[in-house]
């Protein structure tokens, strides 16, 4: 039986999750935004039956059961704590904070029946599940390096907003590159131990109609990464290249090489003439994101159809979904990398979940 569900956000995740909920008979009851009026927009244009700009309503709501958080980053520890605490199940994105992220996986170790996972669509898409096989399989013979590339336009919004400020959650860093992270770790199934990293910001200001503003927010970051067992991951994000759309993983071992381009998965072994393309995607059109998301939303129906109870889900098509805890790890690792690039040296990740500083974050100077 299928939960009805609450949405929270208006932006283009949104946009682009509830058509997908629905079209594997998910009933999506209410959709929250910051404004009514935002609200209202969405729900017209997705046929969502009620919509307010009061989060206790969604929350509240009789016939939701499944809480989806794409809001702002700022506003996502405190709905998702709150939705734990009424025994809501929920998918969250990432938190601004490194003090947010703790108090989201106290909630979740504090309610283990219910779903906390992250929003993460990247772990479900079929090439990266194809990858992780065949690098489970010996296809790449012992792992030594992965590289990463995501390049595109620009992330900020046209008005002033979240997108602007890094202490608000805004940047490449934060909302792309914590998603690489994660991926890394699933696919390795290892995590950092130290990490070095630089994050600029070239585009410093931004018109908001009523005058100029300034940009925190980082739209160029290169990082490293030191896995536990060896493994070097490196990083870059570039979102200052309008019209361009590269999304690239390659995982590189000692007998061969594995590389996601997009949603299509290529491999070489050492000997032989040329990649070959492992699993091709030339009619579905979407970027890895949505077509993530369209694999992760099917998983998230066979998790909840043969229950008897709305509420009640099974962990095993999900089970490849990252956790709060993962989630609390990537932040950590987002943390230590702007340590790193105000020290310039290489910084430990060490994961905690007590004495956070809650102004560990706080950044130098712009560059």
């Amino acid at each position: 039986m299928l939960p009805g569900v609450g949405v929270f956000g208006t932006g283009r995740t949104v946009r682009a999750l509830v058509p997908l909920l629905q079209k594997e008979g998910f009933p999506v009851q209410a959709v929250w935004g910051r404004t009514q009026e935002e609200a209202e927009c969405l729900a017209n244009e997705l046929d969502i039956p009620f919509s307010t700009s009061q989060s206790d309503d969604v929350l509240l709501h009789p016939e939701v059961h499944l809480v989806c958080i794409l809001t702002p980053p700022p506003y996502t520890r405190q709905i998702a704590v709150k939705a734990l605490g009424i025994g809501k199940n929920v998918i969250s994105e990432q938190a601004a904070t490194l003090t947010d992220a703790c108090k989201m996986v106290t909630a979740a170790r504090y309610y283990p029946q219910l779903m906390s996972i992250m929003s993460n669509a990247l772990r479900f898409l079929p090439a990266f599940v194809l990858m992780k096989r065949l690098l489970g399989e010996g296809y790449c013979g012992t792992l030594q390096v992965c590289e990463a590339r995501v390049y595109g336009g620009s992330l900020l919004s046209q008005s002033y907003g979240w997108a602007w400020e890094e202490l608000m959650g805004g940047g490449g860093l934060h909302t792309v590159g914590s998603c690489i992270i994660d991926l890394l770790s699933h696919l390795t199934g290892g995590r950092a131990v130290r990490v070095h990293g630089m994050l600029r910001t070239f585009v410093r200001q931004g018109s908001t109609g009523g005058g100029i503003r300034s940009v925190t927010a980082d739209d160029y970051a290169c990082f490293q990464l030191l896995m536990g067992g060896g493994v070097v991951c490196s990083v870059t994000l570039n979102f200052n290249l309008p019209g361009a759309d590269l999304h690239e993983v390659m995982l590189v071992g000692s007998s061969g090489r594995l590389v996601a381009r997009g949603t299509e998965l290529y491999g070489q072994q050492n000997g032989t003439h040329g990649e070959e393309i492992l699993l091709s995607d030339s009619e579905s059109g979407a970027g890895p994101s949505v077509t993530g998301l369209n694999a992760m939303v099917t998983q998230l129906r066979l998790s909840f159809q043969a229950q008897e109870d709305r509420r009640s889900w099974a962990r095993h098509p999900v089970s490849m979904a990252a956790t709060f805890e993962d989630g609390l790890y990537v932040q950590t690792v987002v943390d230590a990398i702007k340590r790193s690039n105000r020290t310039g040296e290489w910084e430990a990740v060490e994961v905690r979940t007590q004495d956070i500083d809650p102004n560990h974050n706080h950044r130098t100077p712009p560059n």
